[in-house]
């Protein structure tokens, strides 16, 4: 575990005037624009203005007047927009917590979405300066993160805390996360203690981290319970022989910060994907999870197609939440996303109140939701054939 040493404070315009080598006043009429009236020479000026950027100094008449050099005032960025009607429901939820948890502990949100460049991506840094600066400190999230700036920031000491798991090469940052990977796992051993044994994956092909938690505490579970593991070898819709859309399906989770579409390399024909149903349909495997519902839907229709229904012949367990309008109450896992909007601003503020603070990820549990979905195997299963592993 590393420790990553934090700013104390903000720039101020003292420490511009001495990079500079002028005085206070000076730098003060410079950022209010006063130069004319103040008879400043030109080359005066560009000095400032050279010391507030390389500083990265943003005025903050409120932090002059605390001693502390905080002005509570936290900041929220987001890499996305965040109030789209497609997104509107995910980010709700951790919003709302973030809110809550700042009025209780008498601190202004600041939320920052005027940082977007030329090409449309939101940048913290613009000419070099870090524009969250006029908060104390800020929580991040989105599904585009940009891991060059989450780096950058880290090495500037600014505090900061992300939604969801992050990695970013060369260094650690603080995120709170929920916990998929221990939510994977308890919905295998569900399985396992109905009796399944023989099992399988439907993966997304999605390359963000919160997937990779999911498989890896599938993987771990059904290892640590000896199930035989016979998920298709390809990700996405043809890597199990289906054909429907994609996410975005009514009442899902699926447009959160940590979703995204199917895998496009794994689009096209079914191809080997549907030697796979057929074996699932032929008793193969007794129990599918699938990392979300744009896979799950589209697995129950070509099962029906061939007499079976869900859960009386296969069960089927979603890795994500599902809302209360969708067409199938899937057995699931909710995000705590209240929660862990209210434990990002308690971890900031105790990054702020301790500088140096270690870098961790906080874990926030995710609730597994028992639907209508998941039964115990249908008797009598066969074993699966020789080459029905896909």
């Amino acid at each position: 575990m590393t420790t990553t040493p934090r700013r104390a404070r903000a720039p101020r315009q003292s420490d511009v005037a001495r990079l500079a080598g002028v005085s206070q006043s000076a730098v003060s009429r410079v950022i209010g624009g006063d130069t004319d009236t103040a008879r400043i020479p030109e080359a005066t000026v560009r000095r400032i203005q050279e010391a507030v950027k390389e500083l990265g100094y943003v005025p903050n008449p409120t932090a002059r007047k605390l001693r502390t050099g905080r002005n509570r005032m936290l900041g929220v960025h987001t890499f996305e927009a965040v109030f789209p009607r497609a997104r509107e429901d995910f980010y709700f939820e951790f919003l709302l917590g973030i809110e809550e948890r700042a009025e209780e502990i008498d601190h202004d949100l600041v939320l920052f979405t005027s940082t977007g460049g030329s090409d449309g991506r939101r940048r913290v840094y613009r000419d070099g300066v870090n524009r969250l600066n006029v908060a104390d400190g800020a929580v991040l999230l989105g599904v585009a993160a940009d891991r060059a700036e989450l780096a950058r920031l880290e090495a500037d000491g600014y505090p900061f805390v992300h939604i969801g798991r992050r990695e970013v090469p060369g260094t650690r940052i603080t995120c709170v996360v929920p916990d998929y990977e221990s939510a994977a796992a308890a919905i295998v051993d569900r399985l396992a203690d109905l009796g399944h044994e023989r099992i399988a994956y439907l993966r997304a092909g999605i390359d963000e981290e919160s997937y990779a938690d999911r498989r890896r505490g599938y993987e771990s579970a059904v290892a640590r319970r000896g199930l035989r593991d016979l998920s298709p070898e390809r990700p996405g819709l043809a890597g199990a022989g289906l054909d429907a859309a994609g996410p975005g399906s009514a009442g899902s989770d699926s447009s959160g910060p940590d979703t995204a579409g199917p895998d496009t390399a794994a689009s096209g024909t079914a191809g080997t994907g549907t030697a796979w149903l057929d074996a699932v349909a032929d008793g193969a495997v007794t129990a599918v999870v699938a990392d979300a519902e744009w896979l799950a839907n589209p697995l129950a229709e070509r099962l029906a197609e061939r007499g079976l229904t869900v859960p009386r012949d296969v069960s089927v367990a979603v890795l994500e939440g599902v809302g209360p309008d969708a067409a199938v109450q899937w057995d699931c896992l909710q995000i705590p996303r209240r929660e862990v909007g209210r434990l990002a601003i308690d971890t900031l503020v105790g990054l702020l109140d301790e500088p140096g603070t270690p870098v961790a990820d906080v874990l926030v549990p995710c609730v597994v939701v028992e639907g209508e979905t998941v039964a115990a195997p249908p008797s009598g299963s066969p074993a699966p054939t020789k080459g029905s592993s896909a």
